[in-house]
């Protein structure tokens, strides 16, 4: 009796400091990711240094100019600087997705469980499949953790439902090379590692149009509902990855094209 009782109070201890290291590791992703995004310029500086002076008014656009335009690269500049891993940013209107994208190429997964700084964290960084070329490759992959607290992909499943994907059809995804926004073109759900399950991760590039063709057939084949939109052998696609948990090693995918390079209108980190 005095044992249980020693035990259930063990485990109730254990509970408790398990729990309390989980929230301060959110609280700790949540400030990290908010610092970072505070790092990304949206306007591009004027008050460049000229001959090592510093720049007159004369020399500033005047009122009746239009403002010039800010570059992905000038606009990421400071992030990536800070860790030269960083290759991107994901946005998705009214959803926790705000967040920059990494890439390992020389050690796959690194940011699963890894911040971005490089220390060890149960939420990781979203973060690009170690053999996808950003730009060349037909189809790049990015994976996120699906958090209990709402955070990181988790919102990913808000487009099980198609009144959500009706007032949410784009996805801005920046790299240093550029602007991109990014139309759905299907959401389904699959099984990792299992033979059950749709390989979407096997895809990257098509060796002819045929393998695209068939990436997106299977892709619509398994859609939860039908959004109007297709894409053809050299449009560049991106395919966002989280867990789902309706059943064991579940996937939640949705597979979005390229349609624009410009940024979205308004469109802050």
């Amino acid at each position: 009796m005095i044992a249980g009782a020693a035990l259930f109070a063990a485990l109730l201890l254990f509970s408790g400091v398990m729990l309390c290291r989980e929230i301060k590791d959110s609280q700790q992703s949540a400030q990290a990711f908010e610092t970072l995004a505070k790092l990304v310029v949206d306007k591009p500086k004027l008050d460049i240094q000229l001959d090592g002076e510093a720049s007159r008014p004369e020399d500033k656009p005047s009122a009746d100019e239009p403002a010039p335009e800010i570059t992905a690269a000038e606009k990421y500049a400071a992030i990536h600087e800070k860790n030269n891993d960083f290759v991107g940013w994901l946005r998705i209107e009214d959803t926790n997705i705000n967040y920059p994208v990494m890439q390992s190429t020389d050690n796959p997964n690194f940011y699963l469980k890894h911040n971005f700084d490089k220390e060890y964290s149960n939420y990781g960084v979203p973060y690009v499949q170690e053999n996808c070329e950003l730009g060349v490759s037909d189809n790049t992959i990015i994976y996120g953790h699906h958090m209990d607290d709402g955070s990181m992909f988790a919102d990913l499943c808000k487009y099980e439902s198609e009144d959500f994907y009706r007032e949410h059809k784009t996805i801005q995804f920046d790299t240093m090379d550029g602007f991109g926004k990014y139309e759905v073109v299907a959401v389904f759900k699959t099984v990792a590692y299992s033979n059950e399950g749709f390989p979407y991760f096997l895809f990257v590039k098509a060796d002819k149009p045929e393998d695209f063709d068939d990436f997106i057939a299977k892709c619509k084949e398994l859609a939860l509902y039908d959004t109007g939109v297709t894409a053809e052998y050299g449009d560049k696609l991106i395919t966002l990855s989280t867990c789902e948990y309706s059943r064991d090693n579940g996937r939640m995918v949705i597979v979005a094209k390229k349609t624009e390079s410009a940024p979205e209108v308004g469109g802050d980190a």
